[in-house]
């Protein structure tokens, strides 16, 4: 099979890494790429949004399988015309990609799916800004209704941050979403969706908040770990059964089929889960830690899913263990980061118990490696347990120097201190 990977995060060099370990892989191209997934792939350029140049590039390199990563080319269109060109494309059409594209539309299909989620109204006036407020609180969350990396979130028991957050989105034009706060820990459900038929992977927790102990303000994510001590098997059973499933078959009975990866992000509060969001593909850092555990060859269930036959597959197999991902951001991250400085200590390779995947990285012309992005690196570790996986992925951490950059200490740590309860 020859696969071509779109996209250049470490979502995508954690894809390219499983990949690389499937057998049945014998051509691996990633376009446009970074620094790290060059030592695993051919890499080409081309602008991910440009669906003209990607099925041209598929095309010119006879590609089996295309694999979007991230939203905004499935959001516009790119698996589409991928599909239109004969070839397999895993990831959504636009017409389903929306459920990230507009979180007013993921609300309309909850609510029609029956499916737990939190009260919300959009706002796209500023003379409703206030009284809409008013019906919220006293903990507000305010929210892009667009898409927004990951940043477009701010959770606040401070109005004024709040209609601040609201003010600066419309004076953009950017409708706002006004929802009530969800308690409890928040989950990571990445799923196979192919039609009706929805496999899951390892449920997963993301670290949103760039400073320790879940301070500051959001940010794409400062890592992740996978699997969840803390949750009871029979909690993920029961997302798959009543809101995953239920989402994806109104996405078929609404004409828009869902196919790729459908990632629920829920909160396991007191009456049970309840979605926060929902996004069209794999989420970046949650992906690095769980594929670091999959045992079952990566292409076969992408491309399963992409031509419609994940029904005929057997259950993706997990390695024992557990998996962590830190992120290394540059100074000033989730800010405009400082960029261009000289990376060391991050080309040691991968390792059985720990891994460097590169994000915002480039290589000099003098062959140095150098920051090129706010979130540099994710570093992962592997061990019989989150604690052994901590301990890897800090130790190797501490022989990487980038100067200004900073990462969470505590990633994971609630769940090893037992602080994490449902």
């Amino acid at each position: 099979m020859r696969v071509l990977v779109i996209g250049s995060g470490a979502r995508e060099h954690a894809l390219v890494l499983a990949l690389r370990r499937d057998p049945a892989v014998n051509a691996l191209y990633a376009a446009p790429g970074n620094a790290g997934i060059a030592q695993l792939a051919e890499i080409r350029p081309v602008d991910p949004c440009s669906a003209e140049a990607v099925v041209a590039l598929a095309a010119d390199l006879n590609a089996d399988l295309v694999v979007i990563g991230p939203e905004v080319p499935l959001v516009l269109g790119v698996a589409d015309a991928v599909r239109a060109a004969g070839i397999a494309c895993f990831g959504p059409s636009a017409s389903a990609a929306r459920i990230e594209g507009s979180k007013a539309f993921a609300k309309d299909v909850m609510s029609a799916a029956g499916v737990r989620t939190a009260h919300s109204e959009i706002v796209d006036t500023p003379a409703e800004l206030d009284d809409a407020l008013d019906r919220f609180g006293p903990t507000w969350v305010v929210k892009d209704d667009g898409l927004a990396a990951g940043k477009g979130v701010v959770v606040t028991a401070d109005r004024h941050a709040a209609r601040d957050h609201g003010a600066e989105l419309l004076e953009n034009g950017h409708p706002v979403l006004l929802e009530s706060f969800l308690d409890g820990p928040e989950v990571s459900l990445f799923c196979l969706v192919d039609g009706e038929t929805v496999v899951p992977l390892l449920p997963a927790q993301d670290h949103k908040r760039v400073g320790d102990g879940d301070t500051g303000p959001n940010t794409g994510g400062m890592g992740a770990y996978t699997p969840l001590p803390w949750l009871p098997e029979e909690t993920v059973t029961a997302i798959v059964e009543d809101v995953v499933k239920p989402v994806a078959a109104e996405m078929v009975r609404r004409g828009s089929a869902f196919s790729g990866l459908l990632y629920a992000g829920l909160a396991i509060g007191a009456a049970g889960p309840s979605v926060v969001e929902f996004n069209c593909r794999f989420g970046d850092p949650e992906t690095q830690a769980v594929l670091a555990l999959l045992e079952s060859p990566l292409a076969e269930l992408l491309n399963a899913t992409a031509t419609g036959t994940l029904a005929q597959v057997a259950a993706p197999r997990w390695r024992d263990g557990s998996a962590i991902t830190v992120v290394v951001a540059a100074e000033n991250y989730p800010g405009r980061p400082r960029i261009g400085d000289v990376i060391t200590g991050a080309g040691d390779g991968d390792r059985d118990d720990s891994a460097v995947l590169h994000a915002g990285t480039a290589q000099r012309e003098d062959g140095a490696l150098v920051s090129s992005g706010g979130r540099v690196l994710s570093v992962v570790g592997i061990g019989a347990d989150l604690s052994e996986a901590r301990a890897h992925a800090y130790d190797r951490i501490a022989s990487i120097k980038l100067p200004g950059s900073h990462y969470r200490t505590d990633i994971g740590l609630a769940a090893v201190e037992d602080r994490i309860t449902v």
